[in-house]
């Protein structure tokens, strides 16, 4: 499928090189449905460590079927909240191609596949999901925050990471957008093909982070990332 470069306005991402000035690592975070990369640049400014760039693009503003057909920054189309439900497939393979081509170009400036985390939250979550299990290297790991396993049919056939690609899923018990039973069910799917995948599960958290969640975050960043 061709790259559908108009998911990403380049003009709109939010780049943070590393501190000390060489990046040996590299974190791309997909924002959530009507937001934008500024949303959590901030957030992941502070928990990066010191060697690590950073990469929060904008997703284009297109109709969301969800919203009424109501125009807001999205990676895809969102056609229902039930586990599945209809899916934007088309919609969902080319921005994980256009997520698949920042990879590529982290990896063109030097950083290694295994030095590059992709994360995300809700829908920018799901996403990540999928562009790590389709991407044929192994990554240093992916985050879904408050997110789901989009596609989830095709998968273990459509996966084409190694085993071996560490997965953090994160979600609150008590989010009414996403329920949390899409991150048990997405867990419990992914489980059967990769080795090592957890689910943190927040009790009385909303659609939303918190302290301890961004705690863990960094955490797994910490330890998928070691320092050069």
């Amino acid at each position: 499928m061709a790259l559908a470069a108009n998911y990403i306005r380049k003009s709109a991402d939010v780049v943070g090189v590393a501190r000390n000035g060489r990046a040996t690592a590299s974190i791309i975070f997909l924002h959530g449905l009507g937001d934008t990369g500024h949303g959590w640049s901030s957030l992941i400014d502070e928990i990066r460590p010191p060697f690590m760039q950073f990469n929060c693009p904008t997703a284009n503003t297109m109709p969301v079927t969800l919203n009424l057909g109501f125009q807001m920054p999205s990676w895809f189309d969102i056609r229902s909240l039930e586990f599945g439900g209809t899916e934007d497939e088309a919609g969902i393979k080319s921005a994980a191609s256009s997520v698949h081509g920042m990879i590529n170009n982290e990896i063109k400036a030097g950083i290694p596949a295994d030095r590059i985390i992709l994360g995300g939250f809700s829908q920018g979550g799901a996403l990540a999901l999928y562009s790590a299990l389709t991407f044929p290297e192994k990554l240093a790991g992916v985050i879904g925050l408050s997110s789901w396993l989009p596609l989830h049919s095709s998968f273990p056939a459509a996966k084409v990471c190694p085993d071996s690609l560490p997965v953090l899923l994160c979600h609150g018990d008590s989010d009414p957008i996403v329920n949390h039973k899409f991150g048990q069910l997405s867990h419990s799917i992914l489980k059967t093909f990769l080795k090592s995948t957890q689910l943190k599960t927040y009790r009385g958290l909303a659609h939303q982070s918190s302290p301890q969640e961004i705690s863990d975050v960094k955490d797994f960043i910490d330890q998928c990332v070691p320092h050069p």
